[in-house]
């Protein structure tokens, strides 16, 4: 569905993504694990067209599309939900989700897509007239997942979601992200907490300087030795 072909990427003159290939699967939830600075955010950044493309190719559906501007980019189903939320908190949780639809796709299906987020996030429901800057931080997250959902994507792109969340909180968020898949969304997740992320990941990279050093499944990576010593604490 989605593939990297030596892909470099950074900001000013400092790479950070260093000729990364890579292929992510229909329909499958795929984690990027590793330590601060080593790649995850910069690689969904350049995905999304937030950073450039400095070298090599960005495949969606075997069509490059690493010149393409950010918002077609959206447009094609590729949507990023980037870490700290990014709610407008002077809007209620109906506006901010309404504004996850502001595209040409999205907007004819504004109804039906607010329905599928509201029955996946109960809690949401019963926001919808709140300003989201009085939300908890558990439901400021649902609200950023809803709000990507709402543009109908093909590929949905988390960046640390369960981030300074209550445990009870981030199994709720996990749980929810499984229940995405469910809806036939291909997701693709940054995360720290890495026991939680593999137990619910079809396939998973380990990131290290700029390059995938590690892949396979979730329960393989949860089993490798290295990931258990370097990630796992075991």
């Amino acid at each position: 569905m989605l593939e990297l072909r030596q892909v470099t990427s950074g900001y000013e003159d400092i790479e950070i993504v260093k000729g990364l290939s890579l292929k992510l699967d229909e329909g499958s939830i795929t984690t990027i694990i590793g330590s601060n600075g080593v790649g995850k955010t910069t690689t969904i950044r350049t995905i999304a067209g937030l950073n450039k493309t400095w070298s090599g190719e960005i495949l969606f559906r075997n069509s490059p599309i690493q010149k393409l501007k950010p918002f077609e980019r959206v447009e094609m189903g590729i949507v990023m939900v980037p870490e700290g939320r990014r709610l407008f908190p002077s809007l209620t949780v109906e506006e901010n989700l309404l504004l996850g639809a502001f595209n040409p796709t999205a907007d004819k299906q504004i109804e039906k897509n607010m329905e599928m987020v509201l029955e996946l996030f109960p809690r949401v429901r019963e926001r919808l007239d709140q300003y989201a800057g009085t939300l908890s931080g558990g439901e400021q997250q649902m609200v950023a997942i809803s709000r990507g959902l709402m543009s109908g994507p093909k590929i949905l792109m988390l960046d640390e979601p369960s981030l300074g969340l209550a445990p009870i909180i981030v199994q709720q968020i996990f749980d929810l992200i499984a229940e995405v898949k469910k809806l036939g969304t291909t997701v693709l997740l940054v995360e720290q907490n890495v026991q939680k992320s593999l137990s619910i990941s079809d396939y998973a990279w380990v990131m290290e300087n700029g390059n995938v050093t590690i892949n396979g499944t979730g329960p393989e990576l949860i089993d490798n030795p290295e990931v258990k010593r370097a990630y796992l604490g075991l």
